[in-house]
C-alpha cells in the first residue's frame, strides 16, 4: 500500500510540474527624469532563450505585435513616439512574410512631458511570445511606472 501511495504522490507531481504555465517573458519597468519637466520611461522585457516577442512595428497579416497603451491622464503627456531598438527580421513562410522581433531583451522607451513634479503613468502591454515550436496566445500585462 506504501509503494502504491508514493507512486500516485509521484505521478501527480510530475503531472503537476508538466503542467506549469509557461512564462518566457519578464517585464520591468522604470523611469529615468531627464529634467524637471521631462522623463523618459522604460519598459523592458527579458525573454527566456529560445523565445521572443514581436515588434511594435510588425505588418498586419503576421503575428501579434506588441503594443504598449498608456492610460491618458493629466499629470503627463506623451512626447513623440515609442521608441524601440533594431528588431531581428526574418522572413517566415507560416506567415509568408517577414516578421520583426526581440530576443533575450529588449527595452521600449517613450518620452513624456510632466505637468507636476510627480505623476504615476499607469497602462497595459499586450505581446505575443512564439518559440520554433509554438505560440502562446496574446498576453495583457498592467504596469504602473512611478515618476519623481
Amino acid at each position: 500500500m506504501k509503494k502504491l501511495m508514493l507512486l500516485l504522490a509521484i505521478s501527480f507531481l510530475s503531472f503537476g510540474l508538466s503542467a506549469q504555465i509557461l512564462q518566457p517573458v519578464k517585464w520591468s519597468y522604470a523611469a529615468k527624469k531627464i529634467n524637471k519637466t521631462e522623463a523618459v520611461l522604460l519598459i523592458k522585457a527579458t525573454i527566456d532563450n529560445g523565445w521572443h516577442i514581436y515588434s511594435t512595428q510588425q505588418k498586419e497579416g503576421g503575428p501579434v505585435k506588441t503594443t504598449i497603451d498608456f492610460t491618458p491622464s493629466k499629470d503627463y503627456a506623451l512626447n513623440g513616439a515609442l521608441a524601440e531598438p533594431k528588431p531581428v527580421t526574418k522572413m517566415e513562410q507560416v506567415f509568408k512574410m517577414n516578421v520583426l522581433y526581440f530576443e533575450k531583451s529588449v527595452i521600449f522607451q517613450q518620452k513624456i512631458k510632466l505637468k507636476k513634479d510627480q505623476a504615476n503613468i499607469k497602462g497595459k502591454v499586450e505581446y505575443m511570445v512564439c518559440n520554433d515550436k509554438q505560440c502562446l496566445p496574446p498576453e495583457d500585462i498592467d504596469f504602473s511606472i512611478p515618476v519623481k
